[in-house]
């Protein structure tokens, strides 16, 4: 049986990502389903002491979690303590805000480690992602 609709609409590649369109519906349909999510970005940055931003931590706030989305300290300030600043101050920001738990992703070759020091638990892992490697994700209760 054919599908009429199947004849009126095309599937077509764009080099522009349609953000505005489809995370516009996607988001209207989770509200639809779960709530408002509340949703808050966040940003913590290291600064040198000429202003040059060294390092940092880019997250996001929503449904009571916190996403930690990127993280990232210059190679030569890793192991001082920064990371761990930076962590914990996305933490806190996300505890103000209401938040009860944390995820986040990584590689094998970045900082798996690093966040189980600081916590987090891996819930997940992808093989071979990319070859060779693995890909965590890792959850923390705050």
């Amino acid at each position: 049986m054919d599908n009429p609709l199947e004849e009126s609409y095309q599937i077509v590649y764009t080099d522009q990502p349609e953000w505005d369109v489809i995370g516009g519906g996607i988001n209207d349909f989770n509200a639809q389903q779960a709530g408002d999510d509340n949703g808050k970005n966040l940003c913590f940055v290291l600064k040198a002491p000429g202003g040059e931003i060294v390092g940092g931590v880019i997250g996001a706030t929503y449904w009571d979690w916190l996403y930690v989305n990127l993280m990232w300290l210059k190679a030569e300030l890793r192991g001082h303590g920064f990371g761990s600043q930076l962590l914990l101050a996305a933490e806190a920001e996300a505890r103000q805000r209401g938040a009860k738990h944390a995820y986040l992703d990584t590689f094998s070759f970045q900082a798996p480690e690093f966040y189980k020091k600081c916590g987090y638990e891996v819930f997940g892992v992808l093989e071979d992602f990319p070859a060779g490697h693995r890909r965590y994700f890792l959850q923390k209760e705050l």
